[in-house]
């Protein structure tokens, strides 16, 4: 599913983000990329969806070369990722019902498809009194739940997400960790970016752990998907 081959990254003027980067992640896995701050997580993901493209090293997404797409095939590629980062980037003009729907809507859904599909998610996430809602009356906690709602709306091949539990309550976040380990069981990819050691000693199953920008470790850990249930 996901293939990187000696990836590296290096930022203006000489900051070496990642370095030789040699990974392999099969399809459904559910992996944590581990590391602290600065240990290159949020770069390495954003290179997987073209946000960055790589100073060296070639990355394969579902057999796809991605550092040689086309404008027209990163669109279809991220057509097809969920991403979920810290920064929301909620529509503010748009309710919470409709930027859920939004990709759907973007990939050719019909329109009462992509709105029953986004309420299902907002219920499932505790959120079906705030779908006419705008995000601007949200908790941070609640606009991060619509945006995780969003990135699965499309029923993606892969999710991408960098901290995604960060700004939730414990109970919100095992729901929300529930909900992902839900997704993956239907064969969508995950890969989740935290430095939190909790959910990684509770949910994880392989965890990659980056540190300076390298591949310091790669552990398949005892299976805890019936915590997740």
């Amino acid at each position: 599913m996901i293939q990187l081959f000696h990836v590296s990254k290096t930022f203006p003027p000489n900051y070496r983000a990642l370095t030789d980067i040699d990974l392999e992640i099969n399809k459904g896995e559910f992996v944590f990329l581990a590391g602290p701050s600065g240990a290159g997580k949020s770069t390495l993901l954003k290179l997987l969806f073209r946000q960055e493209e790589p100073s060296e090293g070639q990355i394969l997404i579902d057999g796809k070369n991605v550092t040689r797409l086309a404008s027209r095939g990163v669109a279809r590629l991220r057509q097809k990722i969920g991403l979920v980062f810290q920064e929301c980037k909620l529509l503010a003009n748009l309710t919470v019902l409709e930027n859920v729907a939004l990709p759907a809507d973007v990939a050719g859904m019909s329109k009462k498809e992509s709105r029953t599909k986004a309420y299902q998610l907002l219920r499932e996430l505790g959120l079906k009194e705030h779908y006419d809602s705008k995000p601007l009356s949200l908790s941070g906690g609640e606009r991060q739940l619509v945006a995780i709602a969003r990135a699965l709306v499309n029923d993606p091949m892969l999710v991408l997400a960098d901290e995604p539990t960060g700004n939730l309550d414990a109970d919100i976040a095992d729901e929300t960790m529930r909900l992902l380990f839900k997704i993956r069981d239907k064969g969508t990819t995950i890969v989740v970016a935290t430095h939190d050691l909790n959910m990684i000693n509770r949910y994880g199953t392989r965890v990659v752990l980056l540190q300076r920008g390298a591949l310091a470790d790669d552990l398949r850990l005892a299976s805890r998907q019936e915590s997740s249930k």
